[in-house]
């Protein structure tokens, strides 16, 4: 039997996926919640195991993360991968 975030994972990584190949750059609230909190690129970089680079092409949308690192990311601000990542975008340019 598969656990709930095996699913979860699998989903996403799906989604991510389509919009990767469909060329749709996903939308991120990192460099908002980062300056919220009042980390830098750094900071938030070393909590999750990234490159400062990574986190830089995070926030200006020439990376699409990983689910394993927007999953990351979103238990560091502890909320959801939806509340950081928008993942309905290609929806709404429909």
């Amino acid at each position: 039997m598969q656990s709930s975030l095996d699913i979860i994972c699998k989903v996403y990584y799906a989604i991510n996926v389509k919009l990767t190949v469909q060329g749709g750059a996903v939308k991120t609230r990192i460099a908002e919640l980062r300056k919220s909190h009042k980390l830098s690129q750094e900071e938030l970089a070393t909590a999750v195991g990234v490159t400062r680079q990574t986190i830089t092409s995070l926030e200006v949308e020439k990376y699409t993360a990983s689910l394993v690192l927007a999953y990351k990311i979103a238990k560091y601000f502890d909320l959801t991968i939806e509340d950081v990542f928008d993942l309905q975008q290609e929806e709404r340019e429909k």
